[in-house]
């Protein structure tokens, strides 16, 4: 495997490359173009502007997250395959400069759903939360309300003012997709794009829906074995993948993370990989990487990824804000390093135990 580190660019991050290179056993980051509207091509001179700034810092670009997808490819409006076609130029350009992984999502109007963006644990850390409660109480205009305020001056990826702005109207563009419309636009957007991933090796991983059940009464796909195994099978090419997400597919408790990935094996380009702690079954906190932290075995879920062969790029996902940091919530510098240190040794163990 590969130890990567999520970086949103010079102008949006907090945390520098200079820093992420100190990171012991981190040698390449997760990046995007984060100006980009989903839907328009990503200009070459611009992806390579990109990966030289990164590379001057001494590092390199494992993969892409994300390239994101245009509503109406998601919601199968007539003008999709402009879409589409945008998307497979933005791949081509990828590849060309020897880009080889994205990670994308197939999720309607939310990313990702939280409820809390600094709840405070015991430790005087303050982790993103999500209660199911507080989702219920809210009508949908007023998500981005709820949290806005502790964003620490960031722009959460997903969560971009001017798309919120058009929550309400995105609710009347989905209310005729449901799960089988999402299945089979989903289907409509890999068939269209395969033989591009075929000639240039790009692996496409697609993140599971976060929280894994359906919010404000939209459509989620990606939410479990059975799912993800569909949506494999009914595009059966190895460049179909997926992002195996622990405190995604964790969020439901039902899902057995170690089991999945063993299901998954040549299928997981990528993985994120974090812990979340649950008060119940609908009201979860994201937690430090180590196991004794929260509910997930992080052990088994490093050990089953090592025993599938995985050797592409991982990441620690969300960190804790610790020390005093002020960043992106999710994405400061502290606990992310101490997330990779972690799972570094969790699979340095695991492979001298071999």
């Amino acid at each position: 495997m590969q130890m990567t580190l999520r970086w949103y660019g010079s102008k949006h991050d907090t945390v520098t490359l200079e820093q992420i290179r100190q990171i012991p056993g981190v040698k390449a980051v997760i990046t995007t173009l984060y100006d980009t509207v989903p839907g328009e091509a990503w200009k070459l001179e611009d992806i390579r502007a990109l990966k030289k700034e990164v590379e001057a810092a001494g590092l390199t670009i494992a993969g892409i997250e994300s390239v994101n997808i245009h509503d109406a490819i998601k919601i199968g409006t007539p003008d999709r395959d402009k879409y589409i076609d945008n998307y497979i130029t933005t791949l081509e350009r990828l590849g060309q400069e020897d880009i080889h992984m994205v990670c994308y999502n197939f999720m309607p109007v939310f990313d990702w759903t939280r409820t809390e963006l600094a709840r405070k644990r015991p430790d005087g850390s303050t982790v993103l939360a999500y209660t199911q409660e507080a989702v219920d109480a809210l009508v949908p205009e007023k998500m981005f309300e709820s949290i806005a305020g502790d964003t620490n001056g960031t722009v959460m990826p997903g969560w971009e003012p001017e798309r919120m702005a058009k929550v309400k109207e995105l609710f009347e563009a989905y209310k005729d997709v449901d799960d089988e419309k999402l299945f089979e636009n989903l289907k409509y957007f890999l068939e269209r794009i395969m033989p591009t991933c075929d000639k240039y090796n790009i692996n496409m991983a697609i993140h599971p829906d976060d929280p894994a059940w359906s919010v404000f009464g939209l459509p989620r796909i990606i939410i479990n074995k059975k799912n993800i195994l569909r949506m494999m099978e009914m595009v059966d090419n190895p460049h179909n993948g997926v992002t195996f997400c622990s405190g995604s597919y964790g969020t439901n408790l039902e899902n057995d993370l170690p089991d999945m990935i063993r299901s998954l094996k040549g299928r997981i380009h990528f993985a994120h990989v974090r812990n979340l702690k649950f008060n119940s079954p609908t009201d979860f906190e994201e937690a430090a990487h180590l196991s004794s932290d929260g509910s997930f075995d992080m052990y088994e879920i490093m050990k089953a990824l090592y025993e599938i062969g995985f050797d592409g790029p991982i990441r620690p996902d969300h960190g804790r804000m610790i020390w005093g940091e002020k960043a992106m919530p999710g994405y400061g510098l502290y606990d992310r390093a101490l997330g990779a240190a972690y799972l570094n040794g969790l699979w340095e163990a695991i492979d001298k135990s071999k």
